[in-house]
C-alpha cells in the first residue's frame, strides 16, 4: 500500500495536533513534519520527502500564499489549502499559484482525508458543483486592472479543447461534460490532459482560473 507523506503547516499548534490525530487513524497517510509558517515549511521540505502539504493561509512571517508560490514554482509536492475563511481573498492567489484546492477547517475528518488522497492523485479537491461559485467569486473580487491581451497559450487550443475548457470552467464533471458533448469520459480525460499540457498548467483548478482570466468564460 502506498503511503502518502504529509507536511502540516499552521501557526496554531492546537490545529496541527488535531489534524495529526485525525490522520493517525489512516494507515495510508503519515505526517512527516510540522511547521508554524511558510519559511519553516520550505526548510523542512529540503530535508523531508513529502507528497502533500496541508497549508494554512494566514500565518506570521512567511504566509501560506508566498510559501505555496515557492513550492509550486519548484514543482514540489501538491499543496492543499486549509483555511478558516470560505471567502478569503488569499485563497484565489494560492490556487493561481498552483495549489491543488482548498478546504475549510470545519471539514469533517472523512472528507479531509479523502481530499488528501485526491490531491495526491494529481486531481483537484474542488467539487465540480462548487467550482463555478468559488472561482466566480474570487475573479469578480480581484482588484481591477487595465485590460490586457489574452494569454497567447490560449491560441494553442483546438476548438474542441476550448469547448471542453469552457465546460470545466462552469463546474461540470467529466461525466457531465461527456454527456453534454456526446463524448466518452475517456475522450474528455484525454482532452483535459492535452489542455493542461498545452497551457503548462498543473491541474483542473488552474485551468478554470485560466479560462476566467482570459475571457473564455465570464464570472456569473
Amino acid at each position: 500500500m502506498t503511503t502518502i507523506r504529509v507536511l502540516l503547516v499552521d501557526d496554531q499548534e492546537l490545529v496541527r495536533t488535531g489534524i495529526r490525530l485525525v490522520l493517525r487513524r489512516k494507515p495510508e497517510i503519515t505526517v512527516v513534519g510540522e511547521a508554524a509558517d511558510g519559511k519553516q515549511a520550505l526548510e523542512l521540505l529540503a530535508e523531508v520527502e513529502t507528497d502533500v502539504v496541508v497549508m494554512d493561509i494566514r500565518m506570521p512571517g512567511m504566509d501560506g500564499l508566498e510559501a505555496t508560490k515557492r513550492i509550486c514554482a519548484m514543482e514540489g509536492p501538491k499543496v492543499l489549502i486549509l483555511t478558516t475563511f470560505d471567502l478569503d481573498d488569499y485563497v484565489f492567489g494560492a490556487l493561481k499559484a498552483g495549489a491543488s484546492g482548498f478546504l475549510l477547517k470545519d471539514t469533517g475528518p472523512q472528507a479531509f482525508t479523502e481530499a488528501i488522497k485526491i490531491v495526491h492523485r494529481g486531481e483537484s479537491v474542488l467539487a465540480p458543483s462548487a467550482t463555478r461559485l468559488l472561482v466566480s467569486h474570487f475573479v469578480a473580487h480581484q482588484p481591477s486592472r487595465p485590460a490586457q491581451a489574452p494569454d497567447r497559450r490560449a491560441g494553442l487550443l483546438s476548438r474542441r479543447e476550448r469547448e471542453v475548457l469552457a465546460e470545466i470552467a462552469i463546474g461540470l464533471s467529466n461525466a457531465e461534460i461527456a454527456a453534454r458533448m456526446f463524448l466518452s469520459e475517456g475522450t474528455v480525460r484525454t482532452h483535459i490532459s492535452h489542455i493542461l499540457a498545452k497551457l503548462g498548467l498543473r491541474d483542473r483548478v488552474q485551468a478554470v482560473i485560466f479560462a476566467y482570466e482570459n475571457g473564455l468564460i465570464k464570472p456569473g
